[in-house]
């Protein structure tokens, strides 16, 4: 592919600064649209099953929105088909009104030649109709989840219906206790929406469109990575996107941008946040060093004793910038910050900031820090979460 002439020559702050407004942490937040309105800013919002101070799908808003209440971020992902359940980035929750849009993965789902469990006969057509008679259910509704005890030993009935999720003829329509929920999409989902008359092409426009916007800026690399595309398919419709191309200072591979991004110079008040390790601003690692100069990495399967930062460390943003990280955990009404690291001295204000604020929002009335990779900040970090937190 012939990558255009730029048309326009960004600093590495500006792109920063854009990449920072994109994701919702520079500016006043919306809200008015509150979670539902950051789902759709986002595009995405990747599911893990961990779950420290609470799961990621919560940290997000709670990220760029404040203390939002749990129940009310549950209630605005499930409540009334706002959403749906599937394979973008990884296991994600996506805007209901990009149904559409997924037609051409659902499609390579039903063609694909092989798969790593088998289906037993008729296992498939029996929790279809089970589901149409009593849905909608869980896998262990369905009839159980596993064979074994073992993570991976899935059921056959467990297998048809994740198999049905994927080829678009069920959808999660709900987490309980982490379970999904699952019913017939010819139920769940908006009639007007339920359909895979859009072809590939239309479909992976639609993606790499949204995929720069939800960026602000970002190389082939990082549009393709947003919702796990090829290449190749951003390569054919990158054009026909509505993105523009544009230099970055110190990227040294080109660039696309979301031309409203280039209109407006980003302004406003910055977030201090923990951000989740799932984030959709760091969730590339290759990214978040580009443009923060901040390596990070999830440890949670990482050996214990190889551990740097902790089992589920989560970087501090202030001031537009990474600062830090802490490795939390909770123990009654205390939050416990077992590891903390700082960007020097300066780092300790906006650190204890985002403790604080954290702790608040999960109901926690004292934060307790054990080790700090600076020995000599323990105590003024100490000291601030306590005339925070009184």
């Amino acid at each position: 592919m012939t990558t255009p002439r730029p048309i326009a020559d960004l600093t590495a702050d500006e792109a920063r600064r854009i990449a920072l407004r994109a994701q919702g942490f520079l500016g006043a937040p919306d809200r008015r649209s509150g979670v539902r309105g950051i789902l759709r800013h986002l595009g995405a919002i990747q599911l893990d099953t961990i779950s420290v101070l609470a799961r990621s799908h919560e940290l997000v808003p709670y990220a760029r929105l404040g203390a939002v209440g749990r129940k009310t971020v549950e209630d605005a992902y499930w409540r009334d088909t706002h959403s749906f359940e599937y394979w973008s980035h990884a296991a994600c929750i996506l805007p209901i009104e990009e149904w559409p849009h997924f037609a051409f993965r659902r499609r390579a789902y039903r063609t694909r030649p092989h798969w790593n469990q088998e289906l037993p006969d008729g296992v498939y057509d029996q929790v279809i109709k089970q589901l149409r008679s009593e849905g909608p259910l869980t896998a262990t509704e369905l009839g159980g989840a596993k064979r074994t005890s073992d993570w991976w030993d899935w059921s056959g009935s467990k297998v048809a219906v994740e198999r049905a999720l994927m080829y678009g003829e069920v959808v999660c329509v709900e987490r309980r206790g982490w379970k999904r929920l699952y019913d017939l999409a010819e139920r769940a989902v908006p009639e007007q929406l339920l359909h895979d008359d859009l072809d590939d092409t239309e479909c992976l426009r639609r993606l790499v469109g949204l995929a720069g916007r939800s960026l602000g800026v970002g190389t082939r690399a990082d549009i393709a990575d947003y919702h796990r595309l090829k290449g190749e398919q951003v390569d054919a419709v990158i054009a026909d996107s509505g993105l523009v191309p544009v230099s970055v200072e110190g990227w040294g591979k080109p660039a696309w941008a979301d031309p409203a991004a280039l209109e407006t110079p980003p302004r406003g008040r910055h977030r201090t946040t923990l951000l989740s390790p799932f984030d959709s601003l760091i969730w590339e690692r290759a990214r978040t060093e580009r443009i923060f100069g901040f390596t990070h990495r999830l440890e949670a399967y990482v050996p214990k004793q190889k551990r740097v930062h902790g089992y589920f460390a989560m970087p501090v943003l202030a001031g537009g910038r990474l600062v830090g990280r802490v490795d939390p955990a909770r123990e009654g009404r205390t939050l416990v910050a077992k590891q903390v690291t700082l960007d020097g001295p300066k780092a300790v204000p906006a650190v204890a900031q985002a403790l604080a604020e954290a702790a608040t929002w999960v109901d926690c009335t004292n934060v307790r820090v054990e080790r700090v990779d600076a020995p000599d900040l323990r105590e003024p970090l100490a000291k601030e979460l306590v005339r925070l937190l009184g």
